[in-house]
């Protein structure tokens, strides 16, 4: 598989270069935030690890462009620790993230637990084909719509659709809510997960206005609730 290293140290750069070729990945490095979308456009990575200081253009808005267009999985590598800068840099869209300073092993690990997922992800055969009331989801091409209009999601929120609508009306709780986005036993806080149902909520209200598909049930955890879908 393809990585695509966006890193404006050279140092680490080349480290993680050099890890990520002996477990078997081929790597390319790009510098500067300015190429990102170019070499994304051209190459079609496979996953993008993105540093969110870079000269030219901020990580942030690189990884809002690469979900705008894509669903290849991004996992952000950087300094900042702040939890505001956590949550938005999930809420647009990154699948991991990872701060400095860090183990080289531990990246490749993160690295492989990402693609794993997102594997998982594409070849669920509980969820490929799913159709309930109006939705739909196909698996194989990474692909939700509902009431025939196509959503735009993250690879965490497609997981997350994919999840609740395998046995639409149940109530999944937030451990099974983890265990179904996450199998790298990292830790997550309770705003995270509230983070990616939000923003799933809005993105099925863009097409259901009147309707709120996924229910919160106090202490419990979720369900996604479909009626029938538009004629």
């Amino acid at each position: 598989m393809n990585i695509l290293v966006v890193e404006d140290e050279p140092k680490l750069a080349e480290v993680l270069r050099t890890y990520l070729e002996a477990a078997g990945y081929a790597v390319r490095w790009v510098d500067n935030g300015l190429q990102v979308m170019d070499i994304v456009r051209e190459w079609a990575p496979d996953l993008v690890l993105l540093d969110l200081m870079l000269p030219g253009r901020d990580g942030l808005d690189i990884c809002r462009d690469i979900r705008a267009q894509t669903t290849i999985p991004v996992i952000m590598v950087t300094a900042r620790t702040e939890e505001i800068d956590r949550l938005l840099g999930l809420e647009l869209g990154a699948d991991d993230y990872i701060c400095k300073p860090y183990s080289p092993r531990e990246v490749v690990a993160r690295v492989r637990a990402v693609l794993r997922r997102a594997e998982a992800a594409v070849a669920a055969p509980a969820a490929d084909g799913a159709s309930a009331s109006g939705l739909m989801i196909q698996a194989e091409a990474w692909q939700a719509r509902l009431d025939g209009v196509a959503l735009d999601l993250t690879p965490v929120e497609f997981r997350l659709l994919a999840l609740l609508a395998s046995q639409p009306g149940r109530i999944f709780s937030r451990d099974q809510v983890l265990d179904g986005l996450y199998d790298d036993h990292r830790v997550v806080t309770d705003r995270t997960v509230d983070s990616h149902v939000k923003n799933l909520r809005r993105k099925l209200a863009d097409v259901r206005p009147d309707e709120d598909l996924i229910r919160s049930v106090y202490g419990v955890g979720y369900r996604l609730e479909l009626s029938g879908g538009a004629s």
